[in-house]
């Protein structure tokens, strides 16, 4: 049986921690400043959090510089591109629109967060602008900016995750196609094939 454990309120917390400085409290800003749209034009990761009634998604995201593209300093948007097609964000939006954008620079010891509201949108002047070549995209997700803020990198430092050492030894784990035939009562010709094939495609299947 799970060991139970504490629950803390409110006012337990503020007991703990003190309150944040007011410089900090200024930098959260409910639009996008010069610097903020600095960081998105060289950005190329985040992870994007939802929820509904079912429950919680948080999911990765990334693209070349720029993927998340400006509108304006209150909206941004981003194509969605093929996955497992859980398309579990998606769905989470259509019910409660509230979300939530951490982004990760690599090589820099900092975040941004952006909280808001969005919407799946399959506006073609959209998609047309958000394509990658000769590839469009089926869907976009706009967001309404309420919230934009810098995050300190210290948990970048704990996990050391830019550094060389940090890296971990692929054959230490076990293998998506061993994974997927586990949980599926394959074979370990099938676990291997299916290695071959997620490796092309994690590699080469990005946009289609």
């Amino acid at each position: 049986m799970p060991k139970s454990y504490s629950s803390l309120n409110n006012t337990d917390l503020d007991e703990l921690y003190e309150p944040p400085s007011e410089p900090i409290q200024k930098a959260v800003t409910h639009e996008l400043m010069s610097f903020h749209i600095e960081y998105l034009a060289q950005a190329t990761f985040f992870c994007l959090a939802s929820g509904r009634k079912q429950g919680l998604d948080a999911s990765p995201r990334g693209g070349s510089p720029g993927f998340v593209h400006v509108l304006d300093s209150h909206t941004i948007a981003f194509a969605d591109w093929p996955g497992n097609n859980r398309i579990e964000s998606m769905r989470n939006l259509v019910d409660d629109n509230r979300i939530g954008m951490l982004f990760l620079f690599p090589g820099l010891s900092v975040f941004m967060r952006i909280n808001g509201t969005a919407k799946v949108s399959n506006d073609e002047a959209l998609l047309t602008t958000l394509a990658e070549g000769n590839k469009v995209p089926k869907t976009a997700i706009v967001i309404t900016i309420n919230e934009v803020l810098f995050h300190c990198g210290k948990a970048l430092n704990r996990a050391k995750l830019w550094e060389a050492e940090a890296r971990i030894d692929k054959s230490s784990l076990p293998t998506p196609g061993k994974i997927f035939a586990a949980l599926n009562s394959l074979d370990s010709k099938s676990s291997n094939l299916i290695d071959q094939k997620y490796d092309h495609s994690v590699k080469n299947e990005l946009y289609g």
